[in-house]
């Protein structure tokens, strides 16, 4: 049970993080500053530590 929980968890997690990105890099300005984003998030901006 406490396995089924955390499968719900971590998809809400992931799918909140994802609307998140997709915000961010529609706020992009040019194409410069969309690959500035990209890479950004690619490094983990919006990705919580496993801390």
């Amino acid at each position: 049970m406490k396995n089924y929980f955390n499968r719900i968890r971590n998809f809400i997690r992931h799918d909140h993080a994802k609307v998140r990105e997709e915000a961010y890099l529609n706020e992009a300005g040019s194409i410069i500053d969309l690959e500035y984003r990209q890479r950004q998030i690619d490094r983990g901006m919006f990705r919580q530590s496993g801390y």
